[in-house]
């Protein structure tokens, strides 16, 4: 599964678990980063930390080794490959429509 880490600018995900315990999950989770959570992804600084997240409609900073505890999907499998991309499953699916 991938993490938040991972993410470039645009990108819109859903959280599908939150790794760790103790502190740090808790204060992630305390920001709004709950499973089933929408993130998108604003800004990555130009060595990649911080990177800046839009969740349940606020802006918030997080620093990449919080990220990379925040299990993701994508919200759109279109939005990972982009539009011209065919996804993985489908190469080669086109070469016999005839």
């Amino acid at each position: 599964m991938a993490t938040l880490r991972v993410a470039k600018p645009g990108d819109k995900l859903r959280v599908t678990k939150i790794a760790g315990e103790g502190q740090v999950k808790h204060r992630i989770m305390n920001m709004g980063i709950t499973r089933g959570s929408e993130i998108t992804v604003m800004k990555v600084a130009p060595l990649g930390d911080p990177m800046e997240i839009t969740v349940r409609g606020y802006e918030l900073s997080l620093r990449k080794i919080d990220a990379d505890g925040i299990e993701v999907e994508w919200m759109s499998e279109a939005l990972r490959y982009g539009v011209s991309r065919p996804k993985p499953s489908e190469r080669g699916s086109h070469e016999n429509a005839d």
